[in-house]
């Protein structure tokens, strides 16, 4: 079964956490706060991270952004003081596969691990990879990197290349706000759309000169988006182990 890691500094939760995961096979390694992690040495590969974003931790949202922009692992933020909504899209924004509101119930909690494990395993079951091509970018979705003309990669958090990728799946083709904020493999149904008008913005910035008179993301009044560019593809065939 799935490794998780479990960050909360109450040590309550935390242990109802563990016990509950802990009944349907899941193994379970637990830290209080960032710095235990650093300092452990028995933490074992983790497949999904569960962790606590509150105001006492600043820097939680900083190590949320370099584990998401690292690591192929879906990242469940939960949070009791943290419920506005621009706190629950900053946490998308940077790489969070769900987030949850404290005080939860634990059948809702397992489910949503659930889905986001079993969205891992999906990609990861598909051995064929892309290489999209559009002008002077190359997108790798086998190693996940975006580059310019010069080779240089492009830093972009996971639900951006997510997002991303989902407009070179279908060029030319007006994608709904429904249909992109799936694409980012968000699976919180309270997420608003405008999240997904933030993200596309954000990745504007980051792929055009000038993002106000965007050449390749643009917007077709009360359908969505369009990604009006030339595609190219290219196969790779990843060789499992």
């Amino acid at each position: 079964m799935a490794n998780i890691l479990v960050i909360d500094s109450d040590p309550l939760f935390r242990n109802q956490l563990i016990e509950y995961l802990s009944q349907y096979s899941y193994d379970v390694d637990f830290a209080a706060d960032l710095s235990e992690i650093s300092l452990s040495s028995n933490l074992r590969p983790a497949d999904l991270v569960v962790i606590d974003v509150n105001r006492q931790h600043d820097n939680s949202l900083g190590f949320l952004q370099d584990l998401c922009s690292t690591a192929d692992i879906p990242v469940i933020v939960m949070s009791a003081d943290l419920l506005a909504e621009s706190d629950k899209v900053t946490a998308l924004e940077l790489g969070a596969s769900d987030y949850i509101e404290k005080p939860f119930g634990l059948r809702e909690f397992l489910a949503r691990i659930r889905v986001a494990l079993r969205d891992r395993a999906s990609r990861r079951a598909n051995p064929q990879h892309m290489v999209y091509t559009f002008d002077h970018w190359r997108l790798s979705t086998r190693h996940r990197w975006l580059k310019d003309a010069n080779g240089e990669e492009i830093k972009l958090t996971a639900a951006e290349l997510n997002l991303l990728i989902a407009f070179l799946q279908s060029p030319r083709q007006t994608l709904s706000r429904e249909q992109l904020l799936l694409a980012t493999r968000v699976h919180d149904q309270e997420i608003f759309d405008r999240s997904v008008d933030v993200l596309i913005l954000r990745l504007r910035r980051k792929l055009e000169e000038d993002a106000s008179t965007p050449r390749y993301i643009k917007t077709e009044r009360r359908a969505g988006y369009v990604f009006d560019a030339d595609v190219g593809t290219e196969l790779l065939r990843m060789r499992m182990a």
